[in-house]
């Protein structure tokens, strides 16, 4: 049967522009034109009345992590606690809700800058071992019991690219970067049923936001018994496109299928750690530690054998880089790759985040053929912290946007889920207003046009993942991903951007929400 939408505008962000009406037949789009013609031409068919609402196409979510999201599904929600007492009681009420086993993990997520004590730790959650996730992923504390079960000590030296927290020779409970991230991949995993009710209720939460398609930033191979659960149960709704790191994506590669809603996009590393979190890494000084600059994570040689590795398996490489030195060592790194497998610049490498990327270094990414993809939403969420830490003329700079359009590179934007919400409405508003959580206009010459926003989440994000050809516009031939707006992006006000309500999302000509 097919289905016709009309009565609103339809923004296709292809050559049509915006029409009134756009016809869908088993899940691809027929044609999209005046309403009323194709209405004439149709025949019989089911009519979707937008009633004056928006029509765009379905929202792409240019990097994030499902399966932490998912995850984030079963633990306890520490977003806006703001002491130690608080975080004792949200524990203490997940324990009374979902009993978990004395002596097993309890974790925590979303927590801010809050310091805590290895004492205030230990009385969250007697009788069991437990972390807490800093909001950006990147650092946490773990309790004593916790750092027992790991085997961490105070003669346990720092892993590199990571600092274990210590004070007079004792453990502070504090893990930063490299000495967080690899004891997380040690601790058990949720059940495959557990992983199943989180990945669908992370579903729920992207396709509420009008997101179609999501990423999952760095699989592990531990969720691979996960993901086929997924595939076997067909309980995905959403296109998921997965990246591992050089050393797994053999595995994966094995393991994933080629094409369905769930595949691999290619590899994913890490050069530094998180501006708010003080371990982004720096060309000059922070602006309130003059000497400190953060650090890296991985050496030159390292980088360049990823980069090696991608070249030869004819791979997307995304790499995490925030402060301006980690793209300065991304970028070094990539011309010297080039200059071997020059099959690394058609093959679409991204910077992803680039906070803190200096404008100077923007048009040669351009030249040797990286695309960014800017996490803006720092702008309201932290712009106010970030004029503190690396003062007012770094801060207004951060995720320029502007200028990478104007240097000529490929740019789209993203929430990095679960750090924020995956809501790239409010991350529209942020690229066009550029407004911090105190009111200030954070660097007004890097806001975009509300077009040039919504590209990024389409057009331009459909390009980074090689879907072109089948999404990012509503045009003959392409996939049915549509997403209803209560109003106009690109008509409304740019400051009520974020005011714009998903009325409903569609996957490949059906409903996924509101459920139906």
């Amino acid at each position: 049967m097919k289905t016709l939408f009309y009565g609103g505008d339809i923004v296709t962000m292809g050559w049509q522009g915006t029409v009134s009406g756009l016809l869908v037949e088993d899940g691809v789009i027929l044609a999209a034109g005046d309403g009323g013609q194709l209405r004439a031409s149709a025949g019989p068919c089911r009519e979707v009345n937008l009633e004056g609402a928006a029509l765009v196409p379905g929202l792409i979510d240019a990097h994030g992590h499902f399966s932490q999201l998912a995850a984030a599904q079963l633990q306890v929600n520490l977003e806006g606690a703001e002491s130690a007492d608080e975080i004792r009681q949200r524990v203490a009420r997940f324990l009374e809700k979902s009993p978990v086993p004395t002596g097993q993990w309890v974790t925590g997520r979303v927590l801010g800058n809050l310091p805590l004590t290895l004492a205030e730790l230990d009385g969250m959650a007697p009788g069991h071992p437990l972390i807490l996730h800093h909001q950006s992923g990147h650092m946490g504390y773990v309790n004593s019991l916790g750092l027992k079960e790991l085997g961490i000590t105070p003669d346990t030296p720092d892993p590199e690219g990571g600092t274990i927290g210590r004070s007079g020779g004792r453990l502070t409970g504090y893990l930063e970067e490299n000495a967080f991230i690899s004891n997380l991949r040690r601790l058990p995993l949720p059940t495959n049923e557990q992983f199943l009710q989180g990945y669908r209720a992370a579903q729920e939460i992207y396709a509420g936001h009008g997101i179609t398609t999501v990423q999952d930033g760095m699989v592990v191979p531990e969720l691979l018994p996960a993901y086929r659960k997924l595939l076997e149960e067909n309980a995905l709704t959403l296109d998921v496109v997965a990246y591992a790191a050089p050393g797994d994506y053999p595995v994966f590669s094995q393991a994933l299928p080629k094409e369905g809603r769930l595949t691999l996009g290619g590899m994913k590393i890490f050069l530094d750690g998180s501006p708010q979190g003080r371990t982004a890494w720096m060309r000059q000084p922070y602006a309130d530690d003059p000497g400190y600059r953060g650090y890296g994570t991985m050496t030159d040689q390292a980088v360049t054998e990823a980069m090696a590795q991608a070249a030869r398996a004819h791979a997307q490489l995304l790499c995490h880089c925030n402060g301006d030195a980690a793209a300065e060592q991304y970028l070094n790194c990539l011309e010297q790759a080039e200059t071997s497998f020059p099959q690394l610049k058609f093959l679409r490498p991204v910077i992803i985040h680039g906070q803190l990327m200096g404008r100077d270094q923007l048009p040669r990414a351009v030249e040797l053929g990286a695309m960014l993809s800017f996490f803006v939403g720092h702008v309201y969420h932290w712009g106010d912290v970030h004029q503190k830490i690396y003062g007012p003329e770094r801060a207004a700079a951060i995720s320029p946007l502007r200028s990478a359009l104007d240097a000529g590179a490929a740019v789209t934007v993203h929430n990095d889920a679960p750090v924020i919400a995956p809501d790239l409405l409010e991350t529209m508003w942020c690229a066009v207003n550029r407004r911090t959580a105190e009111g200030r206009c954070l660097g007004p010459e890097e806001r975009i046009s509300p077009a040039e926003a919504l590209s990024a989440v389409t057009r331009t994000a459909a390009w980074q993942y090689f879907q072109e050809d089948r999404k990012g516009t509503l045009e003959p031939g392409k996939r049915a991903d549509l997403t209803i707006l209560s109003r106009n992006p690109l008509t409304v006000p740019p400051e009520t951007i974020r005011e714009i309500q998903v009325l409903q999302t569609w996957k490949d000509g059906r409903q996924v929400y509101p459920m139906v």
